[in-house]
């Protein structure tokens, strides 16, 4: 379905807000519609790649500067520079859709998660919001809201701006 560069939009919310589990419920929806999404994680910790005793986890235990595990259908590769997300998003051309998990402050058009009982309102610019998904009586004037126990509506209105060529 790509005919042009993948749209990127940003699943943010405060920390526990349902970030991961939205997205976990939209990718199988957007793939039966038929697009190619792909996801990029930001972890603001520092995270082990390659568990310890697994033979790429030894390898850069023992020093190596990389290393990539691959058995015909998929790939992992890991390597030991610092990186960006512009970067990690030009290595999924293939996409039609990629998702940012969190980037809350960042200028990315984004879905903000708010759930009750976690946070009371949205946390990122509204200029960068196309959408809240809450289960709150939120309203912010030219936003959508989409409801945050009914996960196909974020996934449909990601499918829409896909189709639009992401505007919303």
């Amino acid at each position: 379905m790509t005919v042009c560069e993948p749209l990127v939009v940003a699943v943010s919310g405060v920390k526990n807000s349902g970030k991961t589990t939205l997205i976990e419920a939209m990718l199988p929806l957007l793939a039966e519609a038929g697009l190619t999404v792909a996801v990029v994680k930001h972890d603001g910790h520092s995270f082990d790649p390659d568990p310890p005793g697994t033979d790429t986890g030894r390898f850069m235990a023992a020093g190596a500067a990389g290393t990539a595990i691959f058995d015909g259908e998929k790939f992992k590769l890991v390597k030991k520079q610092a990186v960006t997300v512009k970067y990690l998003i030009t290595r999924f051309p293939e996409a039609d859709l990629i998702l940012l998990e969190g980037f809350k402050h960042t200028p990315w058009p984004k879905l903000e998660v708010v759930r009750k009982g976690n946070s009371e309102g949205p946390v990122s610019d509204p200029a960068t919001l196309l959408a809240l998904v809450t289960d709150l009586p939120l309203v912010l004037p030219g936003v959508p809201v989409l409801p945050l126990d009914r996960p196909g509506d974020a996934a449909r209105f990601l499918l829409r701006l896909v189709k639009e060529g992401g505007h919303a």
